[in-house]
């Protein structure tokens, strides 16, 4: 829950839609607009904190300040 929490608490003015859907057998996948920012298949493990985050902010962050600023 944490890298939803990151990700409305810095992008909440640009998030139109943000859904959390339960997987089986640990499956914890993060997409944008279809495109998998992160996959713990993939990596093996969970996502560090702030991971997510960073990650959202090297793809789709240019140009888009944080709420608040």
């Amino acid at each position: 829950m944490s890298a939803a929490n990151d990700l409305l608490t810095n992008y909440q003015h640009v998030i139109d839609d943000l859904t959390l859907v339960m997987g089986s057998k640990g499956i914890y996948d993060i997409e944008v607009d279809g495109d998998m920012l992160y996959s713990k298949q993939k990596t093996g493990r969970h996502a560090n904190t702030g991971e997510v985050l960073q990650l959202f902010e090297s793809r789709y962050g240019a140009g888009v300040e944080r709420y608040g600023n």
